[in-house]
């Protein structure tokens, strides 16, 4: 009889046990959302690119500015893709969206609010019209030289350098140019050697808490046989009206011929693409 009792309770504690399994299976993992490419185009008319991966095949929308929906995917995949038309909306600085992605058994999973920046330079309106008094202002800031202090055997001058990019190019995801090309004028106070020519290349490396820093290599000559090598080294601070960034740059110059003099540079001044060829 007592035997009986402990295979009766065995059975009901293994029959508990098994319930309790089965309604403690955990709900369906959410689906993953892996962001492959988003950004903003340079050229006109501005268009926002979307590529990502969802774990689970899904269907998808997007939620532009927390008030816009656009449909992705109306095909269950794992592959999402979308381009928008930017020209009728109004964006500044940033372009907020969150994706959103229902698989078959109609589970939802909503990501984050993302962000993709506005190219520098740029800001998108419905009705832009920046007006003639904004392009002459920014044309003349454009044109402003960056003071730049030289040790020149070691003895200090004063400089002023203009630089112009001439050339940049674009890597999908990057505000700023992936590198580019620059032409640059220098002027060099109270030497025997006053104005240089430079062509260089700059590759610029975008960072958290400060915008970029940029490594680059040019050539230089003063057009009457002084000619030379330099590198450099770029931070870009800050933005000022999302147009312009300021930067501060060392470079070392250097002569190739043996006994060729070298000089230091240490400057600062406002970065700016928008008169570039985009490529």
């Amino acid at each position: 009889m007592w035997m009986r009792a402990v295979k009766i309770f065995l059975f009901f504690l293994m029959v508990g046990n098994g319930l309790y399994a089965q309604t403690d299976i955990p709900s369906k993992s959410p689906i993953e959302i892996i962001v492959i490419d988003s950004y903003i185009t340079p050229e006109t008319p501005h268009k926002f690119l979307l590529s990502f991966f969802t774990s689970e095949r899904s269907i998808s929308k997007i939620i532009l500015m927390k008030k816009t929906t656009l449909e992705i995917s109306n095909t269950y995949t794992e592959d999402h893709k979308i381009e928008i038309d930017l020209s009728k909306m109004d964006v500044h600085n940033s372009l907020f969206y969150q994706i959103s992605a229902t698989d078959s058994s109609g589970n939802i999973t909503n990501s984050e609010v993302l962000e993709a920046n506005l190219p520098v330079g740029i800001e998108i309106s419905g009705d832009q019209d920046p007006g003639l008094f904004s392009i002459c202002l920014g044309a003349v800031i454009f044109t402003i030289p960056s003071p730049t202090a030289v040790s020149l055997n070691g003895v200090n001058h004063w400089s002023l350098n203009k630089e112009i990019p001439i050339v940049n190019f674009y890597s999908a995801g990057y505000n700023y140019p992936s590198g580019y090309i620059g032409l640059e004028y220098s002027h060099i106070f109270d030497t025997d050697r006053r104005n240089y020519l430079r062509l260089g290349y700059k590759q610029i490396i975008q960072i958290p808490v400060i915008e970029y820093f940029a490594p680059g290599v040019g050539a230089f000559t003063d057009l009457n046989g002084y000619n030379g090598l330099s590198a450099e080294l770029s931070i870009g601070l800050f933005q000022i009206q999302n147009v312009f960034t300021l930067y501060t740059r060392y470079r070392y110059n250097f002569q190739t011929i043996n006994g060729g003099r070298e000089f230091h540079e240490l400057s600062i001044g406002l970065y700016s693409n928008f008169f570039s060829l985009n490529l």
